[in-house]
């Protein structure tokens, strides 16, 4: 099992290597076991026609906080599905912070649940739950 420092190292690489979180200048905050926070800042090219964030780039970064929580104990690990809940919009400028906490694991997978809030005032933005699955790698024979 990962340790701490391992966790946040095992988030961190993922976080590094992942393109999407590259391109929507996701920051890697911290990482512990179950645990990750990342942040972004929602530019031009996120905003729908209503004037705010698109919902999809709220859920994804969701997702890349959810990706960083549930892979922390060192095995590779996949969403097996998520839903999310819009509380109030993001704008133009605004920083989202994404918190994500596991609330229970299973020999194979678990149960997450990501905060997306609003940095200036800790407004919440979403609620993002997640199931995790592990991924069984077995070699051919």
């Amino acid at each position: 099992m990962a340790d701490s420092a391992d966790a946040a190292k095992w988030a961190e690489d993922l976080w590094r290597n992942d393109r999407v979180a590259g391109e929507l200048d996701v920051e890697f905050v911290a990482s512990s076991l179950g645990h990750t926070t990342v942040r972004m800042v929602v530019r031009d090219n996120m905003i729908n026609g209503a004037g705010s964030c698109h919902g999809g780039v709220i859920f994804t970064l969701a997702d890349i906080a959810f990706q960083g929580a549930c892979n922390s104990h060192g095995r590779l690990t996949v969403s097996g599905g998520a839903t999310i809940d819009y509380a109030r919009p993001a704008k133009l400028g605004d920083t989202l912070v994404a918190e994500c906490a596991e609330r229970f694991r299973t020999k194979s997978g678990g149960t997450y649940d990501v905060t997306v809030t609003r940095e200036a005032d800790n407004a919440l933005v979403a609620i993002f739950r997640g199931q995790a699955r592990e991924l069984v790698l077995r070699q051919n024979t």
